[in-house]
């Protein structure tokens, strides 16, 4: 895709070739409809110039119909270009955040992990809609230049001379304005990439808001050493690429104005000229000031546009090299017998490149029926281990086989459907998605009434009313979506880390041995070590390897 967008010279167009990947058809009668409307203008335009000049009633009264006709055709042609050019630049944009917001849900964890939040969440948002203001720009930037066209089509009519006096000092707008545009399109995709980095500190600041409130000094750190800085140079960048484009406006205009005061001042001192030519000179040239103007404020919304595109392509293409395949996943295994992780590691490069941590390699056994415990010190690799056993993590060496099948990227889509897991980091959806409605009221109720969340939360169809809980009853709430899955391996990151202890007791006395008791797997990554003694089973890390796997009576 990359390679594609290489092929074209100018924003503009890689912005009509974005365009043509949708549907080259619906382009063309746009684009064809938009040159129509703004010839018909500057039809307009010769029409109003022999009018006059015109001193017979006969032809006054044919350039009036002639009139009448080209606006209502002018009129017309501009509707059904912008009609069609903004319902396909929309239909554009909306495929392009499905493949993009694809392309993310199917690509490895792992490289989403690196790519990082604060990136996606920018291309997602602040490039989309870049692309979606410019290609809104594109049926006027189409009629503007028709009329550009059409009124120097009718200069050449007038006189070839002054056709080539105008072409001239074009070609020298032209090489000297694209000079600017370059260095401002080189600032502007700059502030792009220092855009990258306020969303990283906008993050943080919604993230850690109460530790910074709670902390002057960090406070003032991170406003004046990493915010102040990066909006520092993304203000500066965005003034200098804004600049040039401002400068490049005037220069355009000033020489347009050069070329009125030639065609006024000069040019009847060089030839003669008619009464006719002349009006059209004027007219022609008062009526390529909006056009133009038009066209030069476009440019800077065109030039971001072009960025953000080329971000989204190298962000797809990125994503593109480690997609995982897209499979249905067949029906689960329930009835299951074994799980045996063989050789397992998994490497960890931090942000600092030099720094690296690696898990493995692993052995395990796991088992229908058991609770096992996962335990270890901050750092010993549980978290990355969790994301191994779930799939969520490929392998860099050894294998997952599960109930004699190994874990391939042929079936593991499949594998990852057989885990209910509830992270440290989790998230919960405002729905209860992936359900069928069929005795689904009676279910929630149920587990509600067991989370002690009855007079919290009421589902409303397959809407949660509210999710603004404590930390502690989302975590319950989220233990809802695991009940209603029903699958056979259950995995839970420090659940129980934000629980009041009588809920605790709850949780580890009468809830995992119930889940135990229907024949599932329970994985539980826990520091409460005053319950380890219901495991039937504990697994300890220590810096990326098991140093114990003890079952219980053995």
């Amino acid at each position: 895709m990359v390679k594609s967008q290489q092929k074209y010279s100018t924003p503009a167009m890689n912005l009509i070739y974005f365009l043509l990947r949708s549907s080259w058809g619906m382009v063309a009668i746009a684009i064809a409809t938009g040159f129509l409307s703004g010839g018909s203008s500057a039809g307009l335009i010769a029409l109003i110039g022999h009018a006059i000049s015109s001193n017979n009633a006969t032809s006054r009264m044919l350039l009036a119909w002639g009139f009448v006709g080209l606006a209502f055709v002018a009129l017309l042609t501009s509707i059904v270009s912008q009609v069609v050019l903004i319902r396909l630049s929309q239909d554009a944009v909306f495929k392009m955040q499905m493949r993009l917001s694809r392309q993310i849900l199917s690509s490895q964890l792992s490289h989403l992990e690196q790519l990082g939040t604060p990136r996606l969440l920018a291309t997602l948002t602040e490039d989309v809609q870049a692309i979606s203001n410019a290609v809104f720009s594109i049926p006027f930037l189409c009629i503007n230049a028709a009329i550009v066209v059409g009124c120097l089509i009718y200069v050449t009519l007038l006189s070839p001379q002054v056709f080539l006096m105008v072409m001239v000092l074009f070609a020298i707008a032209i090489g000297s304005t694209n000079i600017l545009l370059k260095r401002g399109g080189k600032q502007l995709a700059l502030a792009r990439e220092d855009q990258d980095i306020l969303f990283k500190h906008f993050r943080s600041i919604a993230d850690g808001i109460k530790e910074l409130k709670l902390n002057y000094a960090r406070r003032q750190d991170f406003l004046t050493d990493d915010l102040q800085i990066a909006a520092a140079d993304f203000r500066r960048h965005s003034v200098r690429g804004l600049t040039f484009f401002a400068i490049t406006s005037s220069w355009g205009k000033l020489i347009f104005f050069f070329a009125i005061g030639v065609v006024l001042f000069l040019l009847p001192n060089l030839m003669a000229i008619n009464p006719e030519t002349f009006a059209g000179y004027i007219i022609t040239f008062t009526y390529l000031i909006a056009p133009l103007e038009s066209i030069v404020n476009k440019l800077p919304i065109i030039s971001k546009a072009n960025i953000a595109l080329q971000k989204i392509e190298m962000l797809g293409l990125s994503l593109e090299n480690r997609s995982e395949a897209a499979t249905v996943p067949p029906v689960l295994n329930h009835s299951w017998h074994d799980l045996e992780l063989k050789g397992v590691t998994h490497t960890y490069t931090s942000d600092r490149e030099d720094v690296s941590f690696t898990l493995g390699p692993i052995n395990l056994s796991l088992v229908p029926g058991e609770i096992a415990f996962i335990v270890g010190g901050n750092g010993s690799g549980k978290s990355t281990l969790a994301k191994l056993i779930t799939g969520l993590y490929i392998p860099e060496m050894g294998e997952i086989i599960f109930d004699g099948q190994p874990i391939t990227e042929a079936n593991r889509e499949w594998y990852r459907q057989h885990f209910s897991v509830i992270f440290s980091d989790f998230y919960l959806f405002e729905r209860l998605l992936g359900f069928d409605g069929s005795n689904l009221d009676t279910q929630v109720q149920g587990y509600l009434n067991q989370l002690q969340l009855e007079r919290k939360v009421k589902v409303e169809g397959t809407k949660l009313s509210t999710t603004a809980l404590s930390q502690g009853q989302r975590k319950r709430l989220a233990l809802l979506t695991a009940y209603l899955e029903d699958r056979p391996i259950y995995l839970f990151d420090e659940w129980a880390a934000d629980q009041d202890p009588i809920f605790k007791e709850i949780f580890y006395t009468e809830f995992l041995p119930k889940l135990r008791d229907r024949g599932k797997m329970i994985l539980a990554i826990s520091h409460d070590d005053q319950y380890f003694q219901i495991a039937d089973r504990l697994i300890k890390l220590d810096y990326g390897q098991v140093v114990y796997d003890k079952k219980k009576g053995v």
